[in-house]
């Protein structure tokens, strides 16, 4: 085929296979949606261990490292989570991030503070993001693009995830959260692995492994131990 008629050929078949292709991709997220509403309903408890890495490569390239062990529960329309981070950069840096009853707290216990979020309400469909949300939930709070499945290990196994890309609808989070990107388990209503991207030259990384769906937690996943020295201080 002469290299102009060619060309043509390989445009307008593109054209033709683009809108094809497109409904593949709808057809492919409505089922992926519809099996996180079946998973939800059927979520109570996760735990696994994690490694939140913030990358920043503007204006000077830096990295943060944190590890530690995430849980969840959901109880109807209740929703608690909790991280409780051991090491940060590699170092023993013992903190406690708890969410409950709409309420974000820290506790640090080098520093012995507890720091108190207590508007953190409107921000809880992003915190249980890729954790027992349903479909239904993704879709209210983001616009979401299919990019396909990937395997992934969870530490334990090969897992096929469906990777999906999220913008926030709405507009003041958009400001601080450009998109997020979740390889999603939709048999268990898990994410194994979570990219941030929080504007120029920031980004977060976040992996999970090691999972424990619907089994008991521990008695303090989500508290922690204060004294009377302990400093309170409300954000």
């Amino acid at each position: 085929m002469h290299l102009g008629r060619k060309l043509v050929y390989t445009a307008l078949m593109a054209l033709v296979l683009l809108p094809v292709r497109a409904a593949f991709a709808a057809d492919d997220l409505e089922k992926v949606l519809r099996r996180l509403d079946f998973a939800a309903a059927n979520f109570h408890t996760t735990s696994a261990d994690f490694q939140f890495d913030t990358i920043e490569t503007e204006p000077v390239p830096d990295k943060d490292v944190q590890e530690g062990t995430v849980y969840y529960q959901r109880k109807g329309v209740a929703f608690q989570m909790a991280a409780h981070i051991r090491e940060v950069n590699g170092r023993v840096v013992p903190k406690v991030y708890t969410y409950s009853a709409g309420i974000l707290k820290l506790y640090e216990k080098l520093t012995n503070q507890v720091r108190n979020f207590t508007k953190a309400g409107k921000y809880e469909s992003y915190l249980m993001l890729g954790f027992g949300a349903s479909g239904k939930d993704l879709e209210q709070k983001w616009n979401i693009k299919y990019l396909g499945s990937e395997i992934l290990s969870d530490g334990k196994s090969a897992v096929k995830t469906e990777k999906l890309e999220l913008v926030a609808k709405d507009p003041a989070v958009r400001k601080v959260l450009t998109k997020v990107t979740i390889w999603v388990d939709p048999e268990r209503a898990v994410s194994l692995k979570q990219v941030f991207d929080e504007g120029p030259g920031t980004y977060r990384v976040c992996l999970y492994s090691n999972f424990k769906t619907n089994q008991p937690l521990p008695p303090d996943a989500f508290t922690f131990k204060t004294d009377r020295q302990t400093e309170y201080i409300n954000q």
